[in-house]
């Protein structure tokens, strides 16, 4: 039996039927204060209660023993536990501005979305908490980088894997540190 995603792939040209490898790029959790204090404190962090306390399950250690997100299943709902559990306080609720949007800006592929080949969906729309996904007509899906927060909830809704990010590296202020 062929799944959701292998029947929205079948409208797409052969050339962009390939599985793709999911970006290499590590988006943090939210809330972080800087990638230096990821570096320097999460390694030696044996609690895990980040993890844990991600309700969504999607973070995860990278191999570097730093948090990352998965976009794979859920998305990020911003709702503070990891921050909250975090013993380090490399993830805090006290900063000035707290962050409620991740390291990575998203983009969706004209080639891989099925909306702009023609087919009617909505897929990545309907669970965007942030109303990011707007509709040029049918068929013309953008993001809009003003109201994405990064939460992923896209990537892990679209049948074709047609959304992809780029992270970038945050470091904390001067004051902050």
């Amino acid at each position: 039996m062929a799944s959701r995603r292998d029947f929205f792939k079948s409208f797409l040209p052969q050339s962009l039927q390939k599985e793709e490898v999911a970006t290499p790029s590590l988006i943090r959790p939210p809330y972080g204060r800087g990638e230096s204090f990821f570096q320097s404190e999460c390694p030696a962090c044996e609690s895990v209660a980040c993890v844990t306390s991600c309700d969504e399950e999607i973070i995860t250690i990278a191999p570097d023993g730093t948090p990352t997100l998965a976009f794979h299943r859920n998305g990020c709902t911003f709702c503070d536990a990891c921050a909250k559990a975090c013993e380090k306080g490399v993830l805090s609720l006290e900063e000035e501005g707290e962050q409620e949007w991740l390291n990575a800006i998203f983009k969706i592929s004209l080639d891989a979305c099925v909306a702009h080949h023609g087919v009617v969906c909505f897929a990545c729309k309907e669970p965007c908490i942030d109303d990011a996904i707007l509709f040029n007509g049918l068929f013309d899906p953008v993001i809009d980088d003003e109201k994405c927060t990064a939460c992923g909830f896209c990537i892990a809704r679209c049948p074709t894997q047609a959304i992809s990010y780029e992270s970038f590296v945050v470091e904390p202020s001067k004051e902050q540190e």
